[in-house]
C-alpha cells in the first residue's frame, strides 16, 4: 500500500492534547504516524501543508441533510442526520437504508439519529435498540421537545439499558408556540410573536431533573440563552450526567440580525440578546457547552423569501461552520484548541465514534485549514443544495484547504 505524508503542519488534536509542527502519514485509509518525529521515509506522495492547522475532521452532531459536497467543504467528514426526514427515521428500515446509501455515494461519513418517541409524537417510545443495532448513534425528535415528562422518564431509562445518548430540544412547547423571534424589544416593535428564555430554561432544568432521577445521559442540542446556560451548569455541578451544544449563529448573531425582518436569520430556537450570546462564549470557555453543531437545514428561496411569521426557520450552515466557530478565537474570548474539541473528539466521544482523533491507527479523517485566511462568505459559491444564509458578504478568517476522509481528499480548496 502508498503511503501519503503531511508535512509541516500544525498538528492539533484535541483527544491527546497534541499541538506542534510535524507530519502526518497515511497508509491504506488509516493514520500510520503523527508528530514532530514521524518521517516521511516510504512515502510515495508528499503533500506540504506549509504551517497550515491540520486536526481531526469536524464531527457535525446536528444536520438536517446530508449535503455531501457542502460538508466536504467545510471540513466535516463525520455528518449525523437528524431524524426529521421525508420519511421520519424511527424504525432500522430508514437507518439501514441511509447507512447503505451513505457507504456506496457519500464522501463523507453519515450517521442517523433515530427518532425517539414513534413519529416523534412524543407519545410512544421508538424501537432504540433496533435502530442502534442498524447504526443509529442517538434518538431525539429533533425541533420538537418530549414534553410528557413520564415518557421522557420512560425513555431515559429504557435508552440507559441500550447505552444510548438521548438528544432534547430544550423548548417547553407550549410557551414557545407560535413564536417566530426571542421576546424582547426588537420582536415586540416588529409585532412578531415571541419566544421567551423561560421556555429553553423550564424545559432544561425539568429535563435535567429527570436524567438525574435515572441517571441516564441527556443531551440539549441546541442551547440559546444566558439563562440557558447556567441552567446547564447547575445541573453539571449536581452531578447530572447532562451535555450540551450550541451553534455558530448563536456565537455571531443577536435578535438585532431579525431587523428588517430579515427571514434568513429566523432560527429555531431564536436569535437572543447580546448577554445571551456573549454567555454562550463563556459556556463553551468553561466546558458547560460541550458541542459546536452547524444545525444545517439548507431552505429554498421559496419557503424563506415569505413574511417572517410564515418564513422556514433554518441556516445553510455547513460552509460557514469553522471560519464563524473561529471568529470568538480571533476575538481573544476562546482558544483554538478548545474550539476544535467541540467540534471532534467530543462528539465523536458522546456518539461512541471512533473518530475524532489523530490518533494511530484511526481512521485518516482529518481537515487542513489555515485559520487566519481572511475571506468573504458568498453564498453564490456555496456548494450546498440551498444559500439561505445570514451571512452572505460578510468577512471571515479562516478557510478549509484539504478534507480528507478515510486517506482520500474529498474536497480541495484553493491551490497552494
Amino acid at each position: 500500500m502508498s503511503i501519503t505524508a503531511y508535512t509541516n503542519a500544525r498538528l492539533m488534536d484535541p483527544a491527546s492534547g497534541l499541538d506542534e509542527i510535524g507530519t502526518l502519514t497515511v497508509e491504506d485509509g488509516r493514520i500510520l504516524a503523527v508528530g514532530a518525529a514521524a518521517t516521511t521515509t516510504g512515502a510515495s506522495h508528499i503533500v506540504d501543508c506549509k504551517g497550515r492547522v491540520l486536526a481531526p475532521g469536524l464531527v457535525d452532531m446536528r444536520a438536517h441533510q446530508v449535503d455531501t459536497d457542502a460538508a466536504a467543504a467545510g471540513g466535516i467528514t463525520t455528518v449525523v442526520l437528524q431524524p426529521d426526514q421525508t420519511t421520519v427515521i424511527d424504525t432500522d428500515a430508514p437507518v439501514e437504508r441511509i447507512r447503505r446509501r451513505a457507504k456506496d455515494y457519500s464522501s463523507v461519513r453519515v450517521y442517523p439519529m433515530g427518532a425517539a418517541t414513534k413519529g416523534m409524537h412524543g407519545e410512544e417510545i421508538a424501537e432504540i435498540g433496533q435502530m442502534q443495532e442498524a447504526g443509529a448513534v442517538a434518538f431525539t425528535d429533533c425541533r420538537r421537545a418530549i414534553a410528557n415528562a413520564q415518557v421522557l422518564r420512560r425513555l431515559l431509562e429504557y435508552a440507559n439499558y441500550f447505552g444510548a445518548l438521548i438528544v432534547q430540544f430544550p423548548e417547553e412547547g407550549s410557551l414557545a408556540a407560535s413564536g417566530v423571534a426571542h421576546e424582547g424589544e426588537v420582536a415586540t416593535r416588529l409585532g412578531l410573536a415571541g419566544v421567551p428564555v423561560e421556555a429553553e430554561v423550564i424545559q432544561i432544568e425539568r429535563d435535567a431533573r429527570l436524567a438525574e432521577m435515572t441517571d441516564s445521559r441527556l443531551h440539549f442540542a441546541l442551547i440559546s440563552s444566558a439563562a440557558g446556560v447556567e441552567a446547564v451548569r447547575a445541573a453539571k455541578k449536581r452531578g447530572a450526567r447532562v451535555t450540551a451544544a450550541t451553534a455558530p449563529h448563536y456565537l455571531h448573531l443577536n435578535e438585532n440580525a431579525v431587523e428588517g425582518y430579515r427571514t434568513f436569520a429566523k432560527v429555531s430556537p431564536p436569535l437572543r440578546t447580546e448577554e445571551d450570546r456573549k454567555a454562550l462564549i463563556d459556556g463553551i470557555k468553561d466546558g458547560t457547552i460541550d458541542v459546536i453543531v452547524s444545525d444545517h437545514d439548507p431552505r429554498s428561496e421559496d419557503v424563506k423569501r415569505l413574511p417572517f411569521a410564515q418564513a422556514s426557520a433554518g441556516i445553510s450552515a455547513f460552509e460557514t461552520l469553522l471560519p464563524l466557530a473561529l471568529a470568538p478565537v480571533h476575538a481573544g474570548s476562546l482558544d483554538l484548541m478548545t474550539v476544535l474539541k467541540a467540534m471532534t473528539f467530543t462528539p465523536a466521544k458522546l456518539l461512541g465514534l471512533s473518530s475524532g482523533t489523530l490518533n494511530v491507527g484511526a481512521n485518516a479523517d482529518f481537515v487542513i485549514f489555515d485559520p487566519a485566511k481572511p475571506w468573504r462568505v458568498d453564498r453564490s459559491a456555496f456548494l450546498s443544495k440551498a444559500r439561505n444564509t445570514p451571512f452572505d458578504t460578510l468577512p471571515v478568517q479562516g478557510r478549509v484547504w484539504r478534507t480528507i476522509v478515510a486517506g482520500k481528499p474529498v474536497y480541495t480548496g484553493e491551490p497552494s
